[in-house]
């Protein structure tokens, strides 16, 4: 059978990466999807350097345009990124008929509707494994694995470079600032850093997981989304001294009155399997009823990570190609027709429970008055931990921390007890909240 011809736009860390593996596995992969696969054309602005990588009997150009005008390609491979050029070349190849096999998630979680609607009307697949958590292959697992399932959460880190930093704030006792600059100088951080520590890119993420989970459309302007930004040193050996890791979760989660859809720093309890991926490594917890907890562990980034992912989707082209498009995986796991319309829920209707970390004067009565306060508004204390002045601000010092762990509560009444804390003349800084997941 003829070889799948692909054409390549962008040749950067996840294009060479897949042109050298499936170059080197190129048997392997032929065997698996019943004929071979050839990327036969690359499109970068960068040419000579394109054609340095792939090589002699590769066609290179400069304009992505011509791969796609080229009638010998049959899928077009995206790996631009962002919003602008890569949605107009991604609208125009499934206009041509070629399939799409892409890793922007942005692109999808933003303009995803539109693209899986004009990709469904000409009949060809988008598909998008490496978007999410790299080589993890957690977009099949929720779509195909886990299909008997009816998904109840889905909890995961899925930014390298902040779980990076977070392990390192923890490990040396930084604070993030310093961090952030050692992420830089180690490569594990863009030099704008800002979609990774803002929790923009664990969002885009963690809204298609969502989708594929709950039979929803794609969202993201519905995510709540909180980077670490403002975490401390502080913080993170509190919870360590509580039995808890601070970790950035992208969650989802069906509950009674919709779904839960946010990116937030989170404590979770080091006992849990999630609470130990250190380092720039990626990790998905996923609840199903028949199942129940699932954990998928991997390298979330990286050229030949990716790669592997980007490769997975082009074999289930070859093997699907010729498949009644009816008959094929529906992109969101859920037939068009049978997609939910469930809201996503406010943050503020969302009930969790919390860290809450308050430098306070360090004079009688003060507990007592915090605590009266959260019970008046309603909600339950599961633990204090009051420091002693020195140890806060040492010798002679006059205010100290007071760390309260509370049961679950709604978000809005902890937005109103905390308005009400925070104007306590004896309350002497911005309270400190951060949300608990026991992920049991």
């Amino acid at each position: 059978m003829k070889p799948i011809q692909v054409g390549l736009l962008g040749i950067g860390t996840v294009g060479s990466g897949t042109f050298q593996v499936l170059q080197r596995n190129q048997e392997e992969i032929r065997r698996r999807a019943g004929r071979g696969i050839q990327i036969t054309m690359v499109a970068d602005l960068d040419v000579a350097r394109a054609r340095s990588i792939v090589g002699e009997g590769v066609q290179v150009v400069g304009d992505a345009r011509a791969v796609i005008a080229n009638p010998d390609i049959d899928v077009v491979v995206e790996l631009i990124g962002g919003y602008g050029i890569a949605k107009a070349l991604v609208m125009e190849a499934i206009a041509a008929g070629k399939h799409v096999v892409t890793a922007n998630k942005a692109l999808l979680a933003v303009h995803g509707t539109e693209i899986f609607a004009a990709a469904a009307a000409k009949g060809v697949m988008v598909a998008f494994e490496a978007a999410v958590a790299g080589g993890i292959p957690i977009i099949k697992s929720l779509r195909e694995g886990l299909t008997a399932n009816r998904i109840q959460w889905i909890a995961g880190i899925i930014n390298g470079t902040t779980n990076f930093i977070l392990s390192e704030m923890r490990d040396k006792g930084l604070d993030f600032d310093v961090v952030l600059k050692e992420a830089q100088r180690l490569g594990y951080a863009e030099a704008d850093p800002t979609f990774d520590i803002e929790g923009v890119d664990a969002a885009h993420k963690a809204t298609l997981m969502s989708a594929i989970a709950f039979g929803v459309p794609v969202q993201f302007d519905k995510a709540y989304v909180e980077g670490i930004t403002k975490l401390g040193a502080a913080d993170i050996r509190y919870a360590e001294q509580l039995g808890y890791r601070i970790k950035l979760l992208g969650i989802t989660k069906r509950v009674a009155s919709g779904i839960e859809l946010r990116v937030h720093p989170s404590l979770v309890p080091a006992k849990r399997l999630i609470a130990n991926v250190e380092g720039a490594m990626n990790a998905v917890v996923v609840q199903g009823d028949a199942v129940g907890t699932t954990l998928y562990y991997g390298k979330g980034a990286g050229s030949e990570p990716t790669a592997s992912a980007v490769i997975a989707d082009l074999v289930d082209i070859a093997r699907l190609q010729t498949a009644d498009p009816l008959h094929r995986v529906p992109y969101l796991a859920f037939q068009p027709d049978a997609m939910s319309d469930t809201p996503v829920l406010p943050m503020s209707e969302v009930v969790t429970s919390y860290y809450l970390r308050l430098r306070v004067a360090d004079e009688a009565g003060v507990l007592a008055q915090v605590t009266a306060l959260l019970a008046g508004a309603g909600i339950s204390i599961d633990a204090v931990l009051q420091r002693e002045a020195d140890e806060v601000g040492g010798e002679g010092a006059t205010s100290t921390d007071l760390i309260i762990l509370t049961h679950n509560t709604r978000e809005g009444t902890m937005n109103d007890a905390l308005a009400r804390l925070q104007q306590l003349p004896t309350v002497l800084a911005p309270i400190v909240r951060i949300r608990k997941e026991e992920l049991n």
